[in-house]
């Protein structure tokens, strides 16, 4: 294993807790297991939970420089009227959140409405103001890399700071060949305005090997620098214990 390689990786998780059973106690918990890992003085890039246990987790984190990642704009499946995703958005970003992650919504996709996908985000990203917006594609419930490529591309257009693979919520999560088309997507768009996206790759990434292989993917199509993590996350949740247990034998 490129041990250089699992540190930079390791500072690139987004730490996940997104259970049903998740209350104040479990969520603090959590956190300052988080904030107990680390590796040649790096820490996670951030931990990432449900609206209502945002303030729980900025308070846990106070003082480190871990970031506070919410889903948000009714995750996983995106199904409420715009004007309750927004406020979803607004409230997370009130209780603290630096980061707001969503999901697109892949019903106005699958009906062809660009239009309506776009103007989602770019309400929701107006929400966030200054903080970073991440746009989940749900991937697996994209029929073709094509449709990846278009939800790629309307997500950046809508506004987001990052594309994401999945919410983990479904059968199917994460797959390199869906990672490899989204990234293409963020190389054109550096190409044509200057401005890079940031990538998250999320949804049943559990073994160390996984994730360094969508890092080393990443590194191919866009470069050595675009690994870290202000461009480049791992959603995850047991895969943060593993990485840890093995860089600090």
């Amino acid at each position: 294993m490129d041990i250089l390689l699992a540190k930079q990786l390791f500072s690139c998780i987004d730490n996940t807790t997104l259970n049903a059973t998740d209350n104040e106690p479990s969520v603090e918990a959590f956190c300052r297991r988080t904030l107990e890992m680390t590796v040649d003085g790096r820490q996670v890039a951030a931990v990432c939970v449900y609206p209502r246990w945002v303030a729980c987790a900025k308070r846990t984190l106070a003082g480190s420089a871990i970031r506070v990642a919410s889903v948000a704009g009714a995750f996983p499946h995106g199904q409420l009227p715009l004007e309750l995703k927004v406020a979803e958005v607004r409230q997370a970003i009130a209780d603290g959140a630096d980061e707001i992650d969503i999901v697109i919504n892949r019903g106005l996709l699958l009906a062809g409405d660009d239009d309506g996908v776009v103007c989602e985000i770019q309400a929701m990203k107006q929400a966030c103001g200054d903080h970073h917006l991440k746009v989940i594609l749900e991937t697996g419930e994209l029929p073709s890399p094509t449709l990846i490529a278009k939800a790629a591309q309307l997500a950046i257009d809508g506004g987001a700071d990052f594309i994401k693979t999945s919410t983990g919520k479904i059968g199917v999560g994460a797959t390199l060949e869906a990672a490899e088309v989204m990234l293409n997507v963020v190389k054109r768009n550096v190409n044509f305005n200057k401005k890079t996206i940031g990538f998250k790759a999320a949804g049943g990434i559990r073994k160390p090997e996984e994730a360094m292989a969508y890092a080393l993917l990443a590194k191919k199509i866009m470069g050595d620098d675009y690994v870290n993590n202000q461009s480049f996350r791992i959603g995850a949740s047991s895969l943060t214990e593993g990485l840890f247990s093995i860089l600090t034998i």
